[in-house]
């Protein structure tokens, strides 16, 4: 399912815990059910990937992404067709009928008219998702999920594809906090990365410990377990999406078995299992 071009292998970044060192466990880790501000989060990570986008022209939207197949263009058009699901979602309606259109992605009209048409259904998904009485569930392609699960997985996959621009154009992005949400559900899709590879998850709790951007540490599990994940944010988020080889996240450690089959086989999104990016991308 994916491709990539040639790159470099990048270095430790400063600041990257060296192997086999615990990070300070955290003090108090942000609220991800606070539904206020993670759908601020989710209209900001929107935006910011508009941003990268406002300058295209025809021939920039058909550049190639590292997805085989997917152009900029029909990038985003995924990223409307499923804001569209959402609402459709939200509104109590058949979603069969939006399958085919979330993953075979059409638009009639160029750039200037798709970014418009993504600016109103994200906006008019992030207003519905604000009106949500308290305690809805969701209905999705898989099972139902409260509105902060539901928002979160929105929010992953729009910095996914966001990393998918932001590699077509050869840009870095800035990364920030926001990947709170993307970590929060890398770790809790922990065994949905089993199931979706038809293997039994093991029962052995896995810490896994991160350096956030800002340079807050972020924890979950067992403080006492004997496998455990350190790392930056940044390289757990890039690999949990299936952004980057685990190869080229050097500050990724995995210590004891459990923690290093999981990376092995990580993946936080629905569908079935795929082989990832390639190693050699250049860092994110």
């Amino acid at each position: 399912m994916i491709t990539v071009e040639p790159g470099r292998r990048p270095g430790r970044r400063p600041g990257s815990p060296p192997s086999g060192r615990r990070l300070e466990a955290p003090g108090t880790l942000p609220d991800v059910t606070d539904l206020s501000a993670l759908l601020a989060d989710l209209e900001a990570e929107g935006d910011d990937l508009d941003r990268l986008l406002l300058a295209l022209d025809a021939a920039g939207w058909a550049t190639a992404t590292p997805a085989v197949g997917w152009s900029l263009h029909d990038t985003v058009v995924h990223l409307h067709r499923s804001d569209e699901a959402g609402l459709a979602a939200l509104r109590g309606e058949d979603l069969a009928p939006h399958a085919l259109a979330v993953l075979t992605p059409r638009f009639d009209g160029d750039g200037a008219a798709l970014l418009a048409s993504w600016r109103s259904g994200r906006t008019a998904l992030i207003d519905a998702l604000r009106r949500l009485p308290a305690g809805t569930r969701v209905p999705w392609f898989g099972p139902a999920m409260g509105a902060a699960s539901f928002a979160s997985a929105r929010l992953m996959e729009s910095w996914a594809h966001g990393q998918d621009v932001a590699d077509a154009l050869h840009v870095r992005r800035t990364p920030t906090d926001r990947l709170r949400h993307v970590a929060e559900l890398g770790y809790r899709t922990r065994g949905w990365s089993y199931v979706v590879a038809g293997r039994e998850a093991p029962e052995v709790p896995v810490r896994l410990e991160l350096l956030a951007p800002s340079g807050d540490a972020w924890a979950w599990g067992p403080a006492d377990a004997a496998d455990r994940v350190q790392g930056h944010a940044l390289d757990f988020c890039l690999l949990v999406t299936q952004r980057r080889h685990r190869n080229d996240l050097v500050s990724l450690h995995a210590q004891g078995p459990a923690a290093h089959e999981w990376l092995s086989l990580a993946q936080a999104f629905a569908g079935a299992p795929t082989t990832g990016r390639a190693p050699g991308l250049p860092p994110a």
